[in-house]
């Protein structure tokens, strides 16, 4: 399925799963951890002091750490149909990771493999449903409450003036959803209104890619991921706790080249971020 210009597709297996985004040529990219404890591949990259600006493949995952091999998959992938920067060595696809935290770390699954797969199904067009689908399979909010409410992946898109917007949120949170009223979207139970001491509270985290069409340098695309971590803000409470590995990683394809006012993007990209955690299908 195409996201914008880009092409993403899911692997889903028991219990967790892998989402690939598979960017156009010369995108621009950066992004943005403001959570404790996240688990990341090449995300040092993406600083805008770095010398590549460019990405091949962002992949999303659950499983943690374990997770991150996903990339494995995909970097081979790409390699073999050539793509990635040229070395005199060959094309090194730059593939850079995000993972969540799921029950498939107690018996992790081949996830090199479901990165290949992932990338495989993005290249063949199949569709890319929300919900508990790919790398939101295993996903759960609520859990500062000691509560288990679904999880997933939510999209959403907007513009601003003539760019297009679109975010793709696994939402596998500490803490609740909140609604557009400021309630949380699953309403606690009688007597349940106060936080209760969570059962292992670093299997969370919260994951995203917001994507635009617009033409921004490496630094416009660092604010755009500011501006995505603002919609965390709006939808998740609490969010960015040292319990969290809250990312994202926003990418500009540069498809359009209309000059934007970078503040109106931010605010949209913003809006647009919280809505797709928010329409995560229940």
């Amino acid at each position: 399925m195409k996201l914008l210009d880009a092409l993403a597709g899911h692997w889903t297996t028991e219990g967790t799963g892998v989402t690939v985004i598979l960017p156009p040529p010369g995108t621009v990219a950066s992004g943005e951890v403001r959570g404790g404890v996240p688990a990341t591949r090449e995300f040092a990259l993406l600083e805008p002091g770095r010398l590549v600006e460019r990405v091949d493949a962002v992949v999303l995952s659950g499983g943690s750490a374990f997770g991150l091999a996903a990339g494995d998959g995909v970097m081979r992938l790409l390699r073999s149909r050539g793509t990635g920067l040229p070395t005199p060595y060959g094309p090194v696809p730059i593939v850079v990771g995000l993972s969540v935290f799921d029950a498939s770390v107690a018996a992790p699954p081949d996830f090199a493999e479901g990165g290949r797969s992932a990338a495989q199904a993005a290249f063949e067009g199949a569709p890319l449903p929300a919900g508990r689908f790919g790398a939101g399979t295993g996903a759960t909010t609520g859990k500062w409450r000691s509560r288990l409410d679904p999880g997933g992946i939510g999209i959403a898109s907007g513009r601003a003036g003539d760019a297009s917007v679109v975010a793709l949120a696994v939402v596998n949170a500490w803490g609740d959803v909140i609604g557009a009223d400021g309630r949380p979207r699953f309403a606690p139970a009688p007597g349940d209104a106060a936080p209760g001491p969570a059962p292992f509270s670093t299997g969370n985290t919260t994951i995203a890619v917001v994507l635009t069409d617009a033409r921004l340098d490496k630094a416009g695309c660092n604010l755009l991921a500011q501006s995505a971590h603002t919609g965390f803000a709006r939808a998740l409470h609490p969010a960015h706790t040292a319990y969290d590995g809250d990312a994202v990683v926003a990418l500009a394809t540069g498809a359009r080249t209309e000059d934007i006012d970078l503040e109106h993007l931010r605010a949209v990209t913003s809006q647009v971020m919280a809505e797709a955690i928010r329409t995560v299908p229940e």
